[in-house]
């Protein structure tokens, strides 16, 4: 036992880093806290319209986002086989590595005033509208990254329902209304309210869409406001009374979902795999289509809208602009300091973990570990900024360390995203070469470079590029600690947009977004080996 007891170490270590990180900032903000907060709180009427604004769009957001997911990945599950499906399958990834600034810039582009959907509007004749800000802006902005994410999450679920349930359907002539009722929806019950939850706390916490998008102070949330409090108003009380709330109902909200969470098994069975009896109608196959036509438009139109935009904008004087590419290696730097950060942090939580799961015996424990890495989830990156913000503001001038806060900020945003994707291959490691590492003494560095690296290298390159290019396109940070001597490339596309420079906005966001993704492309490439995927 005694033997084992450095491995716990790495973890220990990091956890106590982040304990202090938040603690002193979570100090710091009730410090700040103004006496008698809480009681003049219910009779401020503008705390009182933010914190229902931010519950009311939260709840819409998960309710369509998670509907359209439904019949989206019902059709991509009822149509195993068609041209492009898989490539439709991995174009639904790109919400998560695209930068929200750009995809936000690319439905100005679709939805705006002088957008596509309104000049095809006024072609045929309709009255067109300015309905892209305010809360219907909102509602697009985060079913265009929310709804491929809960499709994705969703479909595991049809594909964990074995061959011989397709076979009885088939055997009693099930119709498809009795197929959804009887087989689908038992299972989605058990699903759905994981992938609602999650899809709500990402809505509750979108700042950079609500900020671009929420079209005054009718349309602000939580963290808006705390960044407008802090940044355009230096009222500390205001923000540190929105960030202990924001603090307050995330905590609410991770306890309900770990006290009423419920595994679900998504993997399929043995059995000889069957096709559903309720594919060959001609009305099924035309609802399918329409609905992953849909889906593939709702995706792929902001995308194309910034490429589009980005060419036809002023490319010579903007790539010639010298401001543009100081902003991309700062956005460069944070991106890979953040990524790596978040990669060394999260191996040392996930060995700890791994301790205590395999040799201690102690699982209770391990998703402790685990769950501590994952504090973001309660303590988002802007009340963690407004805590560092007010920590630091005494002792030094905080705009002169901005970029290093961005970084660390960054990488605490990144942590969830590698304990989930490299936690089960350290444990499948684990498992497979524990024994024949202890038989044969191999321990330490050279465990890791002749055992764990090999074995570990796709998933640690895709947790380091997915991390990288998180840092690459976060807007919520910077703008909190940037400044215009520090602008990365996300807040300089936010100051131009701004300023109504939409076509040099135009530019950067391809610029962005082409650096964003060839970044992920190269880490994962570079790090998994050529058949990375």
């Amino acid at each position: 036992m005694a033997r084992a007891a450095p491995a716990l170490l790495p973890g220990i270590a990091v956890l106590a880093g982040l304990a202090l990180l938040v603690g002193g900032a979570l100090g710091a903000l009730l410090a700040a806290a103004p006496a008698g907060a809480s009681a003049s709180l219910w009779g401020d009427t503008y705390l009182g319209r933010v914190i229902v604004f931010t519950l009311w769009q939260a709840s819409l957001s998960a309710l369509i986002s998670v509907g359209m997911a439904v019949a989206v990945a019902r059709a991509l599950a009822r149509r195993a086989e068609f041209p492009g499906r898989d490539l439709l399958l991995r174009l639904f990834g790109l919400p998560l590595v695209i930068p929200v600034i750009v995809a936000v810039l690319g439905m100005v582009a679709v939805y705006g005033q002088n957008g596509m959907v309104n000049r095809l509007l006024a072609g045929t004749g309709l009255p067109t509208g300015q309905f892209l800000y305010g809360l219907s802006g909102i509602l697009i902005a985060h079913v265009f990254f929310n709804m491929p994410l809960a499709a994705r999450l969703l479909l595991y679920a049809w594909q964990s329902i074995p061959g011989e349930t397709w076979r009885l359907a088939s055997q009693l002539g099930m119709s498809s209304g009795q197929i959804f009722r009887l087989i689908e929806w038992p299972l989605l019950r058990q699903v759905i309210p994981g992938v609602a939850g999650l899809v709500f706390m990402l809505c509750f916490t979108s700042f950079t869409v609500v900020l671009t998008l929420g079209g005054g102070p009718g349309g602000t949330i939580i963290e808006v406001a705390i960044y407008q409090a802090l940044r355009l108003d230096f009222d500390l009380t205001r923000a540190v009374t929105l960030a202990l709330i924001q603090i307050a109902l995330c905590a609410a909200f991770v306890g309900c979902g770990l006290l009423f969470a419920r595994a679900v098994s998504t993997a399929p069975t043995e059995g000889r795999l069957l096709g559903r009896p309720d594919v060959a109608s001609r009305g099924g196959r035309i609802a399918d289509a329409l609905v992953i036509v849909v889906a593939a438009i709702i995706v792929l139109l902001p995308l194309v809208a910034v490429i589009g935009a980005g060419l036809r904008g002023p490319l010579v004087d903007v790539l010639a602009d010298a401001t543009l590419w100081r902003a991309a290696a700062r956005s460069l730097t944070i991106a890979l300091s953040a990524g790596v950060l978040a990669l060394v942090l999260g191996w040392a939580i996930l060995l700890t973990s791994r301790e205590l799961r395999m040799r201690r015996r102690r699982p209770r424990a391990a998703e402790a570990v685990e769950l501590s890495g994952s504090l973001v989830l309660v303590v988002s990156p802007i009340v963690l900024g407004a805590g560092l913000f007010v920590a630091l503001m005494p002792l030094t001038d905080v705009f002169s360390v901005g970029l290093e806060l961005v970084i660390v900020v960054n990488a605490m945003m990144g942590l969830p995203y590698v304990i989930r994707l490299l936690g089960p291959p350290l444990m499948r490691v684990a498992e497979q070469h524990d024994r024949l590492c202890d038989s044969l003494g191999i321990a330490g560095w050279n465990r890791l470079g002749l055992i764990e690296w090999p074995a570990l290298r796709r998933p640690a390159g895709l947790a380091l590029a997915v991390c990288s290019a998180l840092a690459m396109g976060d807007l919520g940070a910077i703008a909190l600690f940037g400044t215009r001597e520090t602008a990365t490339l996300p807040l300089l596309l936010y100051q131009r947009m701004g300023s109504y420079r939409l076509d040099e906005a135009a530019v950067t966001a391809l610029v962005l977004v082409t650096m964003c993704l060839a970044l992920f492309v190269v880490i994962e490439r570079g790090m998994g080996g050529r058949g990375a995927r």
